[in-house]
C-alpha cells in the first residue's frame, strides 16, 4: 500500500533542534528562558508589535485564561460559534458558565452577525445578559469582525478571538488575534506551525500580559515563601517547547504560501466539476492562511455526497474529513441555548476537509487528483 497521505501533519524546518540544544546547554529545562521569550517576541512582530504575548501549553488553556481574566463565573453565559472544535466551546464549561451557540453566515462559516444580534437581544430581554462573545475564524478564514466588534461594542460584551487555526491569516491587513479583547493562538501538532502542543493568549497590554502570566504561573504572590491569594493555573509553556516555536517561526510566511497553493491547487482542480465549491475568501478584505483546504458538494448536482469521497480517498490511503460537526448538535451541549437558521448543519451535511499540509509533495497531488477526477468522473 502507498504512504498515507494526512490532512495536515507536522512540517519542521530543521532549526527546532538548535534552539532545543540551546536551552539544554544553557540548563534552561524549566517554564522560563530565551526560548520562551524569544518565542513571544517573534509572535509579536509577526502580529505588527501592536499586543503583547503569553505562551502556552495550549489554546484551550488560553480561552480559559482568558475567560478568566473576563471574570466570567458561574451561571454566567458566553457566545460563541457553533460551528467550530470543541475545544472553543470546553472552556465556557470549565468556568461554570453555559455556552450559548450561534450559527454560521454563508460567506466565510464564522459567526453569523444577525444571528449574534438576535442572540444578545433575546438574552437581555430574559434577564441574561452575555458575558463575554468567543468567536471563531474557521479553517483560516476571517470571520466579519467589523460587524461582530460593533455589536459587542454597542451591548459592551468583550470579543475573544478564537484564531488558533488563522495564524497568518488577516482581515483588512489586520493580523487576526488582534481584532478582539483577546486572541487565541494554537500550536497544536496539526496547525500551521507547531510546537507539539502549545497555544498562546494575545493581549492588548503588557499590564494583561503580566497579570496572564502570573495566573499561568500559579498565583504566587510576591513573597520569599509560596503565598497565594488567587487561583492559579499550570499553563505556561516550557522553554524546550518554544524552542521548537522558534524554529518554526523561522518558516511560517513559507507554511502559509504553501497553505494557500495547496488550496489554488484545489480551486483549479474543481473548476470544470459542476456542484462542488471550494471554500474562499469572498473579497479582498479576507485573507487566509487556509490551513485548511475544504469543500461543500451539491449532491443533487454531483449525485455524489461527501461521504463517498470521504471513503474513496480512506480507500486510497488519503486522509480527509468532515466539516466540524456543530456543537448544538452534540450530545454534551443538548440543552445549551442556539440562535440561527440551519446554515452549520448543512456545511457539515455537505463539507470535507481535503489534505492540506504544507509538506505534500507534487506525487501526493497527483494521487489526490486522480482520486477526485475518478470519483467524480
Amino acid at each position: 500500500m502507498q504512504d498515507k497521505i494526512w490532512l495536515s501533519s507536522p512540517h519542521l524546518s530543521g532549526k527546532e533542534l538548535l534552539y532545543i540544544q540551546e536551552a539544554f546547554e544553557k540548563n534552561w529545562v524549566t517554564s522560563i528562558g530565551e526560548n520562551l521569550d524569544g518565542f513571544e517576541q517573534d509572535l509579536k512582530e509577526c502580529l505588527s508589535n501592536n499586543h503583547e504575548v503569553v505562551a502556552l501549553n495550549s489554546a484551550t488553556s488560553a480561552i480559559h485564561l482568558a475567560l478568566v481574566m473576563l471574570n466570567v463565573g458561574k451561571h454566567d453565559e458566553v457566545l460563541t460559534s457553533t460551528f467550530s472544535f470543541v475545544a472553543s466551546a470546553n472552556p465556557i464549561t470549565y468556568r461554570g458558565a453555559t455556552p450559548v451557540f450561534i450559527d454560521s453566515e454563508k460567506e466565510t462559516w464564522n459567526m453569523c452577525p444577525k444571528a449574534l444580534l438576535e442572540a444578545i437581544e433575546d438574552r437581555i430581554q430574559k434577564g441574561r445578559k452575555p458575558k463575554a462573545i468567543i468567536v471563531v475564524h474557521l479553517y483560516g478564514m476571517p470571520a466579519k469582525m467589523d460587524e461582530i466588534n460593533e455589536i459587542a461594542a454597542k451591548y459592551e460584551i468583550p470579543v475573544i478571538e478564537d484564531a488558533a487555526e488563522a495564524l497568518g491569516s488577516t482581515y483588512k491587513n489586520k493580523a487576526c488575534g488582534t481584532l478582539g479583547r483577546f486572541g487565541i493562538l494554537s500550536f497544536n501538532g496539526n496547525k500551521i506551525i507547531t510546537t507539539s502542543g502549545g497555544g498562546a493568549l494575545v493581549c492588548p497590554t503588557k499590564e494583561d500580559k503580566n497579570k496572564a502570566i502570573f495566573l499561568s504561573t500559579q498565583a504566587r504572590d510576591n513573597a520569599p515563601h509560596y503565598q497565594h491569594s488567587h487561583i492559579g493555573y499550570n499553563y505556561r509553556m516550557s522553554n524546550i517547547i518554544a524552542g521548537i516555536g522558534r524554529g518554526q517561526m523561522e518558516v511560517l510566511p513559507n507554511r502559509v504560501n504553501a497553505r494557500r497553493k495547496m488550496h489554488e491547487f484545489y480551486v483549479e482542480l474543481f473548476s470544470e466539476i459542476n456542484g462542488v465549491e471550494v471554500f474562499s475568501e469572498s473579497t479582498s478584505d479576507y485573507y487566509s492562511n487556509h490551513w485548511l483546504s475544504a469543500i461543500t458538494i451539491d449532491t443533487s448536482i454531483t449525485g455524489k455526497s461527501r461521504e463517498e469521497l470521504r471513503l474513496e480517498f480512506l480507500e486510497n490511503n488519503i486522509e480527509s474529513r468532515p466539516l466540524w460537526k456543530p456543537m448544538h448538535l452534540q450530545p454534551i451541549f443538548a440543552d445549551a441555548p442556539y440562535y440561527g437558521e440551519k446554515v452549520a448543519e448543512e456545511l457539515f451535511d455537505k463539507g470535507l476537509c481535503l489534505p492540506s499540509g504544507s509538506n505534500l509533495s507534487d506525487n501526493d497531488r497527483e494521487r489526490i487528483a486522480k482520486v477526485i477526477k475518478n470519483f467524480f468522473s
